[in-house]
């Protein structure tokens, strides 16, 4: 395969991804809503714990477990601002400027 071709499918994967995490997103912003429904705590760490124990059972490679746990862990933290007052969830996370 060419490297023209490689970075178009790159970007079809890119696209994907980013569909899926707004996916992913949109949970949050639904779990946020019932727990505060329900006073539940937001941060529950034995969920990350199971979270990252599935997906490292699930990894096949090329990427290692520290690369995996690393991606998924920023994923975690950033969508973690949607389940807090709108006010605070934003400014959690800093901007990055496009070159």
């Amino acid at each position: 395969m060419s490297l023209d071709e490689l970075r178009a499918q790159i970007n079809e994967i890119d696209a994907d991804l980013l569909a899926l995490i707004n996916r992913r997103a949109r949970c949050v912003v639904e779990i946020g809503e019932i727990k505060r429904r329900t006073q539940a705590a937001v941060l529950v760490p034995e969920r990350e714990q199971e979270l990252f124990a599935r997906l490292v059972e699930l990894n096949e490679g090329p990427i290692t477990e520290a690369m995996l746990c690393h991606v998924f862990q920023e994923i975690i933290d950033t969508l973690k601002a949607l389940q807090r007052p709108e006010a605070e969830g934003a400014e959690e996370i800093p901007e990055r400027r496009l070159s």
